[in-house]
């Protein structure tokens, strides 16, 4: 349930097309209905502006595969992360119509689509082995209905490369970045923008990168005043939050 299909359901009942008897009962499961192993929160995108978002990682593909199709049957857009292969081909096969996006490893199904995007997210990765988390990030914003631009590969050990993409960044309302190694890109890029840069360190490095921990240590240091950081591979932690940023801005 959110404000749109709310006030839709409200209108009909205001028409004489559904009686408040039926309304109720569509209402009926707000705010969660409980399925026994999980209790989905249906009421949260009235709350919050954004829906519930299943993380898979930890759930058997069958508890996934069932929450998934519950949240599909109240009309919502459904994003699940973490989600491997089997996760993916159960989920599938109760909701066909949903995506897996195996590079984020993440199932999205989309079923209504506001009349345009609102607001603009740059989100960068240091190197091509950032990708899953910078995926994630994108994959999320995407089904949240904000616009991504996709700029990879631009790490600070060649900085000429994050130069010759600068006019992207400028257009964006907020930027994420996501590195590994010694954590150095967000700073850069910060110092680059007016607007919040949101940093991800990821667990990409050799030993002393301690499966990044020196990178967010790192990020947790910027020296940029507009840079900041959540927690290691948290792509869709970031990728959340620079949607209600780059929502308010747009406005």
């Amino acid at each position: 349930m959110n404000p749109t299909t709310l006030l839709e359901l409200l209108a009909e009942v205001q028409r004489g097309n559904l009686t408040p008897a039926d309304a109720s009962t569509r209402l009926a499961n707000l705010p969660f209905e409980d399925i026994g192993h999980a209790r989905i929160d249906h009421h949260r995108t009235l709350r919050t502006g954004l829906p519930e978002v299943i993380y898979a990682a930890g759930k058997t593909p069958a508890q996934t595969a069932e929450i998934f199709a519950t949240m599909a049957a109240a009309g919502s857009n459904v994003l699940a992360t973490r989600a491997d292969t089997t996760t993916a081909d159960a989920v599938l096969a109760t909701t066909p119509t949903a995506l897996y996006h195996p590079h984020a490893r993440a199932i999205t199904l989309r079923q209504s689509t506001p009349p345009a995007t609102l607001g603009h997210i740059a989100i960068l990765c240091a190197g091509t082995s950032d990708l899953p988390i910078a995926e994630e990030a994108s994959v999320t914003a995407e089904l949240f209905n904000t616009r991504v631009s996709r700029i990879y590969d631009v790490g600070v050990a060649g900085l000429h490369r994050l130069l010759a993409v600068r006019d992207q960044l400028l257009q964006a309302d907020v930027v994420i970045v996501c590195a590994g190694m010694e954590g150095a890109l967000p700073s850069v890029v910060g110092g680059l923008v007016a607007v919040p840069v949101i940093a991800v360190p990821t667990s990409v490095g050799y030993g002393a990168s301690f499966a990044g921990a020196a990178a967010l240590l790192g990020m947790l240091n910027s020296c940029s005043p507009n840079v900041t950081v959540v927690n290691i591979d948290n792509g869709f932690g970031a990728a959340y939050t620079a949607v209600l940023i780059a929502r308010t801005a747009s406005r």
